[in-house]
């Protein structure tokens, strides 16, 4: 098996030779020619229960689509599953996996906070049929009930870049699928299914894309578990468009070089907010208080690019901080080439249960590709305003 940056920059392109092109061709076909109502019908068929086309015709878009079939190929690849399943943006994913759950009988979850503020607010409404029971890593298996169909977890988590140990998870879960959220982290820094993970999830808007101008949502899992996602993905017509599936695809090929500089960088500014006079606590795994359990290295291969502190003076002080900067964008999402700040708790994670909000005075940093003192001098210039 090649390496990940190989892979990276190969996956879902082995074909391309054969075609005589170097870059894969954009398919923005809504519909497809069919040679004859009986293969029309068989493939319909065959698409709409989450099966390829077999050799048959496309028939129609939103049933598949060469370009996002690539995505879901490279994807797959690079966290070493069997298939991944492709959608509009990171939250359609997440709900197609609640539906699925939904659909076989099993509408219960277990969710284990801190996660990404829509997906909180998604299962607290039980706006899809399901029901939640939050707890923490350790309450597991106390939380599970006969009609348990997944357990959800986010590692790095969502906004304080929390570790949690995927595989002891999984033995907690019992045989219950485990869906981890594997954004921050990224193919290029863990595989969740090597961990014994079922279902890993992406919002690929934010790092596989890299640049912050596409959406999009990917799941990798198993056969079984891809022909179900397609299924439901067919009926709700959840399916990526073709242009952004070529956009993200095109991001994978230096994902791994972009994360592991924004890691580098990450690195040196989480030094550096840990020693000022302006911030209460620092969270980012490359520390050492912040990965008690020695995850980076074991199941990680390093902290990422993300991290989040405490201003000393609460909510004001970090919105004052936020406001001031002048190189650092104040904006939602993260992940992209260039560094991101903004307040979980007003934002991401507004809708966020009280009992679970991030603290008042908690900011979150994405690191981008900037020189990492052109970072450090921003953030102390909106210090010193303070």
């Amino acid at each position: 098996m090649t390496q990940p940056d190989t892979r990276s920059v190969h996956a879902g392109r082995d074909d391309l030779t054969a075609l005589g092109v170097h870059v894969p061709p954009i398919d923005l076909s809504t519909t497809y020619p069919l040679p004859s109502v009986a293969v029309g019908g068989a493939s319909y068929d065959a698409l709409a229960l989450g099966n390829g086309p077999d050799g048959g015709s496309l028939v129609y878009q939103r049933l598949w689509n060469p370009n996002v079939a690539r995505l879901e190929q490279a994807l797959a690849e690079l966290e070493q599953c069997e298939g991944a399943v492709a959608f509009g943006s990171g939250m359609a994913a997440l709900t197609t996996c609640l539906l699925a759950t939904v659909a076989a009988g099993r509408p219960h979850v277990v969710g284990v906070r801190p996660l990404y503020g829509g997906s909180d607010h998604l299962l607290s409404t039980g706006l899809l049929g399901t029901t939640v029971t939050w707890t923490s890593p350790g309450g597991i298996a106390e939380a599970l009930q006969p009609d348990t169909g997944l357990v959800l977890v986010e590692t790095p988590a969502n906004p304080t870049v929390e570790l949690v140990d995927i595989a002891e998870v999984v033995r907690l879960a019992n045989g219950v699928p485990v869906l981890v959220d594997n954004t921050f982290a990224t193919p290029v820094l863990q595989q969740p299914r090597a961990q014994g993970a079922t279902l890993v999830l992406h919002s690929a808007t934010k790092y596989l894309g890299g640049h912050g101008d596409v959406m999009g949502g990917l799941v990798a899992a198993d056969t079984e578990w891809t022909a179900r996602l397609r299924q439901v993905r067919a009926l709700t017509g959840a399916l990526l468009h073709p242009l952004a599936a070529y956009e993200l695809h095109r991001g994978l090929q230096t994902l791994p070089v972009r994360v592991r500089a924004q890691q580098a960088t990450a690195a040196k500014v989480a030094d550096w907010l840990s020693t000022h006079p302006a911030v209460d606590k620092v969270y980012y795994p490359g520390l050492p208080e912040c990965d008690p359990r020695g995850l980076i290295g074991r199941q990680q291969a390093g902290p990422g690019a993300v991290l989040a502190f405490t201003t000393a003076g609460g909510y004001d002080a970090a919105a004052r901080v936020a406001a001031s900067l002048r190189l650092i964008t104040h904006a939602v999402s993260l992940g992209g080439v260039d560094t991101l700040i903004q307040h979980p708790a007003g934002l991401t994670h507004r809708l966020v249960g009280d009992e679970a909000k991030p603290h008042a005075g908690l900011l979150r940093l994405s690191i981008g590709l900037e020189d990492p003192d052109d970072l450090t001098g921003d953030l102390a210039q909106a210090f010193a305003q303070q």
